[in-house]
């Protein structure tokens, strides 16, 4: 059991805002008497990124942090304990250096993070990027932790996300780039030599976000290819239609995260996806995902659906698993959640649903069609109210019609080898 967002950002604006002033004189002081005493300013050695809240961030962040490791610099990843299996799937940052904060409940939250300021002195950090988006914690943390370059986005003239002055190098959050492009704004600042007001003016092309791929071995697909079949062999898919895996397989995630449950699909709308694009497909194989949480979400669109080739795996496979299903699959329809970004270090091809949020900033980098009703109200949520909407009723995602999903689908299945990438326009 975990911190309820809601809660924590409640904390975040109520003890982070106060806190932040009381410790923006210290850490000024602080530097002020290191800059006195003439300590040589040295490019980065020991880099520590923080963003612990959203998991498909670590897959957007790889590039800049690869980008931090070509320059020469070692790398730390701090992030919440719940959410550290997501730097598992590329293992950019090694396992013994990653830190985490346990936020199950309050007091471990408290504990775990005094235990962090400790490991970043003990290790002599001398660089941290923050990058969540005016988050008060991490700038409180990121001012703690003392080191010599401290970069993360500053609002400058802007109203309502003050964090105090924890940052020695400030960067200008631009909302209408990719947000993998402002991760790569931040490294520059890290390793700028010249102070920018604001950082970054540097021109970031779409070739220099370079996603890696996920390794898999031969074994790793044995296994899941073998959870597929003994699901399958207990399903009502192999004894009314005898299906046998390999056939084509296809995932549907319905689910997505209560950071933002906006961005979830009707999960009627997706029985129905289900049930034409399986008169259009009938010997393919949909396997709907999630995790074992989302079990009975799976299973209530899987009774909707009019077919029997589908299966409820949500929970069968562990996340570490994930890019070995995405390798065996032939295609995936999701939320804009997770799932999106995850696949992304592998071929499969992804149809992402996007209401709440715009794929200009948050697209997948892999081989992607993202499907946005762009009302005039969306995207609705964005650095300036932190991803929080007052939305109730999520009509962006309900615009989204099963024959537009089922068109894309169509490109994707029909005509495998089209390259569909991400636009950063």
């Amino acid at each position: 059991m975990t911190i309820r967002v809601d809660t924590m950002r409640r904390i975040d604006h109520l003890a982070g805002v106060p806190l932040c002033a009381l410790l923006s004189p210290f850490v000024l002081l602080f530097d002020w008497l290191r800059n006195l005493v003439g300590q040589p300013s040295a490019s980065p050695k020991k880099v520590l990124f923080i963003e612990l809240s959203e998991m498909g961030s670590a897959i957007l962040v790889d590039p800049a942090m690869r980008e931090t490791i070509k320059r020469g610099a070692q790398i730390y990843f701090l992030i919440f304990k719940s959410n550290q299996v997501s730097l598992e799937l590329l293992k950019t940052v090694p396992k013994h250096q990653i830190l985490t904060i346990d936020a199950s409940g309050l007091v471990p939250l408290i504990r775990s993070t005094m235990k962090v300021l400790w490991q970043i002195h003990q290790l002599k950090i001398d660089t941290v990027i923050d990058l969540e988006l005016f988050s008060r914690f991490t700038a409180l943390l990121t001012g703690c932790s003392l080191a010599r370059r401290r970069v993360g986005y500053h609002i400058y003239h802007g109203e309502g996300l003050w964090r105090g002055k924890m940052l020695t190098h400030a960067v200008h959050y631009n909302p209408h780039i990719h947000i993998s492009k402002n991760f790569m704004s931040l490294v520059h600042a890290a390793f700028s030599s010249i102070q920018e007001l604001p950082f970054s003016k540097i021109l970031i092309k779409d070739e220099d976000i370079v996603l890696a791929q996920a390794e898999v071995s031969d074994e790793q697909r044995d296994l899941v290819r073998q959870k597929i079949m003994q699901c399958l062999n207990e399903s009502k898919a192999n004894e009314t239609l005898k299906l046998r895996f390999p056939n084509p397989l296809i995932l549907i995630n319905p689910n997505a995260s209560d950071l933002l449950p906006q961005r979830r699909w009707a999960p009627a709308r997706f029985s129905d996806l289900i049930s034409q694009a399986a008169q259009k497909w009938p010997e393919a194989i949909f396997l709907i995902t999630g995790s074992p949480e989302e079990h009975p979400y799976a299973q209530n669109v899987l009774n909707a659906a009019k077919s029997n080739n589908v299966i409820n795996f949500a929970g069968q496979v562990k996340f570490t698993q994930l890019p070995a299903l995405y390798q065996l699959a032939d295609l995936m329809v999701t939320n804009d959640s997770g799932p999106g970004h995850f696949s992304s270090v592998t071929p499969l091809a992804t149809i992402v649903l996007f209401g709440p949020e715009t794929p200009a900033l948050y697209g997948s980098l892999g081989k992607s069609i993202p499907i946005f009703a762009g009302l005039a109200c969306s995207p609705c949520v964005s650095a300036a109210n932190h991803r929080k909407t007052p939305c109730l009723d999520n009509v962006c995602m309900q615009a989204i019609q099963v024959p537009q999903v089922m068109s894309a689908m169509e490109k994707l299945l029909d005509s495998p080898t089209n390259e569909v990438v991400v636009n950063f326009e």
